[in-house]
């Protein structure tokens, strides 16, 4: 497919974060709960995350061009991990307002009108982040997935925001305000880690993920069992796009063609299999005392 379609994704985000951006904040300027801020703090994050976003998924849409030969996936690490670095920013500044707000506590006002906005808000975000989830798993878009669950980490903290507020008018304990307000901030700074290490992991070029090796490897025994092997086998994954390369070790009777036409199987199997998937083989002699020198990265 092409992938600057993908974009459509990030302007839905983009106006959902507007939207509920404004109904949060006039549930704290009517209510004046350092929860239903925290919830507006987060809101404005998601406005900076999605138009990150939407700029790196046009970049990781462009093909493939002299500077960058395999692509430009990749970008997409780059939206995960400061989608992740804002969101512990967001926390921080929540747990600042939750400890002013212990130590001066405030009564709030117009519960009931609170509640409604900031429940309408969390909808709204519960059904676009639904959205991006299936679209992200769908089209392996680590940076539409990574946003999903900050809206989905929205909707955690809408939800416990409004626990909090209905304690508060049930109970007058106007300290639940500000407590909750930090457990959020927690569950926030637990979701925004989870962000960066994971474009970290990405643009280290960790392996494909084991579901998938024992895929890979699945495909290889069938290969091992008519007398074929394999060594230095390296995998990688950029954003939506897989990575394999490896040395077929065959007879060393065997003709050129002969080898061609097994590495066009090898190579068909693995695609039908693994989509998206760039693959080199490299054909040597399985007789050669030479073709066991070069199984790593640096013969």
């Amino acid at each position: 497919m092409n992938r600057s379609t993908l974009t459509r994704y990030a302007w839905l985000s983009i106006a959902a974060a507007i939207i509920t951006m404004a109904l949060k904040g006039a549930a704290y300027w009517l209510t004046g709960s350092v929860g239903m801020l925290s919830d507006a703090i987060e809101s404005s994050v998601n406005l900076l995350g999605a138009v990150i976003a939407l700029i790196v998924l046009r970049i990781a849409a462009r093909p493939a061009d002299d500077n960058h030969a395999f692509g430009h996936s990749k970008a997409e690490y780059f939206a995960s991990g400061a989608e992740g670095i804002l969101i512990l920013i967001a926390a921080v500044c929540i747990g600042v307002a939750a400890i002013n707000r212990l130590i001066v506590p405030q009564t709030l006002e117009q519960a009931g009108a609170g509640l409604a906005i900031s429940t309408a808000a969390a909808c709204i975000n519960f059904f676009v982040a639904r959205i991006l989830l299936r679209a992200g798993r769908e089209y392996r878009s680590i940076t539409l997935e990574a946003d999903a669950r900050h809206l989905m980490t929205d909707v955690w903290t809408s939800a416990g925001v409004i626990a909090a507020i209905m304690a508060v008018a049930l109970t007058g304990w106007q300290m639940l305000d500000p407590i909750i307000a930090l457990v959020v901030a927690a569950n926030i700074v637990w979701s925004g880690y989870h962000l960066v290490k994971r474009s970290t992991s990405g643009l280290m070029d960790s392996t494909l993920p084991p579901e998938e090796l024992a895929l890979l490897k699945r495909i290889l025994e069938k290969y091992t069992q008519q007398g074929v092997q394999h060594h230095a086998l390296r995998t990688r994954q950029a954003a939506s796009r897989r990575f394999v390369s490896m040395h077929v070790l065959v007879p060393g009777f065997w003709t050129v063609d002969a080898g061609h036409e097994l590495l066009e199987h090898l190579e068909a199997d693995i695609r039908a299999t693994l989509p998206d998937v760039t693959i080199t083989t490299h054909l040597e002699p399985l007789d050669n005392p030479t073709s066991q020198q070069d199984k790593e990265l640096d013969r």
